[in-house]
């Protein structure tokens, strides 16, 4: 079994979905725990129509790229979007960065407990590209790994310890070329995503992480696409081939890189599998 923990709506399909759907669809229970809904995205009116709240609207789209994903199940924590950093959402007393890392962590690790997984997922040290959320949930997630196996950790399930604790990463050169390429088109690397607020010229000169796990999806590509479509409030012009995902592909094309924090690895350590070993 694998748990993903992360924290938006979209998380999982923008990001890792190419995994996922490639552990699903070969039989491996696949489980997500998202932290928020999303409520601090912008979303535009038409997508807004029927539904009550941005929250409301984007976990319904989780929901349905769950379903493309072949995901087992969906479990939120209750946290609100914190929204980048400088939004006026990261004041909200229910935003996720304002939860104590010791509560949250003792959520993911009750959900840890309960589901005994044997491979857990997260983000990298920056979250990927700094939001904040994405910081903050990955911090909980390592408390969590060493909480759900502890038997002093007061909780009303037995401990459980998974086998192994993995970091989605975005390799240096990727993002070196990233930021060629937005230039060369006239684009600002320092103004990149929907919103224009994610700095990539900035992650290349921050958080060196090694890759440890290449996962080739490319069989599982159109599952992670379904998913991703889900999304459609957060897509530049409602599709893949435009706005940040259009680079994502081009850059990645149907690979996901991972980091493999526990148990430490050993000297120059190249999988190709999660479960490679177990």
């Amino acid at each position: 079994m694998i748990l993903a923990v992360l924290a938006h709506p979209d998380d999982e399909s923008f990001g890792m979905g190419g995994t996922l759907a490639r552990y699903a669809r070969q039989g491996v229970q696949v489980h997500l725990a998202c932290a928020t809904r999303g409520e601090a995205g912008e979303v535009d009116p038409q997508y807004l129509e029927g539904f009550s709240s941005i929250a409301e609207r984007r976990q319904e789209e989780l929901c349905c790229a769950a379903d493309k994903l072949g995901l087992a199940g969906v479990h939120f924590l209750g946290y609100r979007d914190s929204g980048m950093p400088g939004m006026a959402a990261n004041q909200h007393p229910q935003a996720l960065i304002n939860a104590p890392l010791e509560q949250v962590a003792a959520q993911v690790a009750h959900l840890i407990r309960l589901l005994r997984p044997q491979v857990v997922l997260t983000f990298d040290p920056i979250g990927g590209y700094k939001h904040p959320d994405h910081i903050h949930i990955h911090k909980a997630t390592v408390l969590a790994f060493r909480l759900a196996g502890n038997p002093h950790h007061p909780d009303e399930l037995p401990p459980y310890q998974p086998a192994r604790l993995y970091f989605h990463v975005i390799p240096k050169g990727f993002l070196r070329m990233a930021v060629r390429m937005l230039r060369l088109f006239g684009r600002d690397p320092r103004r990149f995503g929907r919103n224009q607020d994610i700095d990539l010229a900035s992650l290349v000169e921050e958080g060196n992480f090694p890759t440890h796990t290449v996962i080739d999806y490319r069989k599982f590509l159109n599952d992670k696409d379904a998913a991703s479509l889900c999304h459609l409030s957060q897509l530049e012009g409602g599709s893949l081939r435009s706005g940040p995902m259009r680079w994502a592909r081009l850059l990645f094309g149907s690979k996901d890189y991972f980091m493999r924090a526990e148990p430490p690895p050993s000297p120059g350590l190249k999988e190709h599998d999660l479960f490679a070993g177990l």
